[in-house]
């Protein structure tokens, strides 16, 4: 039973993910990206959670968003937490998640109208 109206029309969705690769609106995608309800950065860094950057990181501190959902690649890793630091005195929560984890959790959040972004990570 649906006890919701959701309105998605419009929004940037995921619609399928696996290991490597995450589908948005029927798109598949295959290298690291940003998805934004509104925006797809596609290969926003050629990074890996081991060499992200500082620059990586202000990227994502420059969204406008109150949450980012950092999608690690197959398993939950962490960055340093050096770069994780600046996110709550901006007032940006960010979570850190797997892969599939964060696709969930955007799809989630951006139907609820939230300002969301997924920064997805591929091993």
């Amino acid at each position: 039973m649906k006890l919701h109206i959701s309105n998605t029309a419009g929004l940037n969705l995921f619609t399928a993910y696996g290991d490597d690769y995450a589908s948005v609106n029927h798109e598949k995608h295959e290298q690291n990206l940003i998805l934004l309800p509104d925006s797809v950065i596609p290969a926003w860094t050629t990074a890996t959670v081991t060499t992200l950057s500082e620059a990586d990181m202000n990227i994502l501190l420059g969204l406008g968003t109150e949450i980012v959902l950092l999608g690690t690649g197959k398993s939950l890793r962490f960055p340093l937490g050096a770069l994780l630091r600046p996110f709550a005195p901006n007032g940006i929560g960010l979570e850190i998640m797997d892969l599939k984890a964060a696709c969930r959790t955007y799809n989630i959040l951006a139907a609820e109208g939230r300002k969301v972004a997924a920064a997805l990570l591929f091993d």
